[in-house]
């Protein structure tokens, strides 16, 4: 969905413990807002900037400084730079098995040009992966019933076709 991720630590490796992902991405590439049924996520910023939606609360979480988003907790995030790269640990792992399920292997280490967008894709695919991933992508009512800073660009296109 126009992001790349680098798997550092895959679930496998720690007997499902925690994954740790390199991710990058750009301003309209954002996931779709969700909550993780059974993971907590910390994102460690190494370059750029998000805007974060968790909790009731909106913070701006800029290079250099750490997030961190508990499970069961509906999230979602805006790109605020021309790019972000980020350290994604989810504790305990699977984060990365739903992104190898929702991917394809990346063709160089640089941002996939022109690629589809969750914004622009049939919602069908990322719901029922999630679902297999304790990942449940949420409607534009539960967004804001839930989210209610969240402004909520795109998630109605996100759900155009469901």
């Amino acid at each position: 969905m126009g992001s790349l991720m680098s798997f550092l630590v895959k679930s496998s490796q720690t007997r499902n413990g925690l994954c740790l992902l390199e991710y990058r991405s750009q301003p309209g590439h954002e996931p779709p807002p969700h909550i993780h049924l059974d993971q907590d996520e910390a994102f460690y910023l190494l370059e750029g900037e998000l805007e974060v939606y968790c909790m009731g609360q909106v913070e701006t979480a800029r290079a250099g400084e750490a997030l961190f988003l508990p499970r069961n907790q509906a999230h979602a995030w805006y790109v605020m730079s021309p790019k972000i790269r980020t350290l994604i640990m989810t504790n305990p792992g699977g984060m990365d098995e739903y992104f190898e399920a929702m991917s394809s292997p990346a063709t160089c280490m640089e941002l996939p040009p022109a690629a589809k967008t969750y914004a622009l894709a049939d919602p069908a695919l990322a719901i029922a992966t999630g679902e297999r991933y304790g990942i449940k992508i949420l409607t534009p009512i539960e967004t804001a019933e839930l989210l209610p800073h969240y402004p909520g660009f795109g998630v109605q296109r996100y759900y155009r076709s469901r």
